[in-house]
């Protein structure tokens, strides 16, 4: 088993075990980009970005949740976007920051405990064209249904292309790149 890969993904076969397995790969470039950090240098924004590691992870792993969310429950995990007070979306923003309460090691913790989850979900769910509306959002097409291996798509997606943004800012901050 490499050292991505986790009890879940080798008991399965086919589509599900593909899945696991690429987002598997896209979770470790992304903590990889962290590896010796203090918290202080999660916290630090390198680029003309808003952006820090640690916030993206907590944004990757608050995103994967909410994701995992709208497959088990539906639009209403989600909430209606097109509601948010100005504090919903203070509190939105707080997930791309370090706050002084956050560390590393806990923000890690908290992602790998999402993934945990996710990856059971995906071994357990009976059916990955099940679909729900999507939420009310500025971003959503209205009427759209998702399937659960497109919202598995989106997190997947989500997850590669913030683990690019964070390997910007990690050479930003000490030269110090995922590849190459």
């Amino acid at each position: 088993m490499s050292e991505t890969a986790t009890a879940t993904e080798t008991a399965l076969t086919g589509e599900r075990a593909d899945l696991l397995a690429t987002l598997a790969k896209q979770r470790h470039f992304l903590r990889f980009t962290v590896r010796d950090l203090t918290d202080e240098q999660a916290g630090l924004r390198t680029t003309a970005s808003e952006l820090c590691l640690g916030g993206l992870i907590k944004h990757v792993t608050a995103s994967e949740r909410n994701w995992v969310g709208f497959i088990v429950d539906g639009p209403s995990a989600m909430g209606d976007f097109d509601a948010m007070t100005e504090a919903d979306w203070a509190r939105r923003a707080d997930e791309f920051r370090m706050l002084p309460t956050d560390t590393l090691a806990g923000i890690l913790d908290d992602y790998a405990e999402v993934a945990r989850r996710t990856d059971e979900l995906v071994a357990a769910l009976p059916d990955l064209d099940a679909a729900h509306p999507l939420p009310k959002a500025p971003w959503f097409e209205s009427g759209a249904h998702w399937s659960a291996r497109r919202a598995l798509m989106h997190i997947i997606a989500e997850t590669a292309q913030h683990a690019g943004h964070a390997d910007i800012i990690r050479e930003s901050l000490d030269g110090a790149k995922s590849m190459g």
